[in-house]
């Protein structure tokens, strides 16, 4: 059974910062791309960050450039994102997701962990 628990989300200050965790079990996790997303009140789920198996290649919106770093720890079956700069906009659940999409595929999802910046 393949589950995605992400952790440490929370309150945070507007200019504060938050590391969240999403750990994976019941997969090969260094066979699939990894994900967070993030889903505002009354707003579609959008892309946040990506970053390839190995950890090597990784991407961003742009509305979080400069200010956030995902990162992996094959090692651990883990995946992070590195919150800085964070401002009341970033307010949203944020959910991790792993993806392979040659053979055998996968698409699998947490459960969420709600980020709210709020002074």
């Amino acid at each position: 059974q393949v589950q995605l628990v992400e952790s440490g989300g929370g309150l945070v200050q507007p200019g504060g910062s938050l590391r969240l965790s999403c750990g994976v079990s019941g997969l090969t996790f260094s066979n699939f791309g990894m994900r967070w997303y993030r889903q505002a009140p009354d707003k579609e789920r959008a892309l946040v960050a990506t970053i390839s198996r190995g950890g090597d290649t990784r991407t961003y919106a742009d509305s979080v450039q400069g200010r956030f770093t995902i990162s992996r720890d094959n090692t651990k079956n883990t995946v992070y994102l590195q919150m800085n700069s964070l401002k009341p906009e970033d307010t949203a659940v944020y959910y991790c997701n792993a993806r392979r999409i040659t053979f055998p595929t996968g698409d699998y999802w947490g459960q969420g962990t709600q980020v709210t910046v709020s002074s």
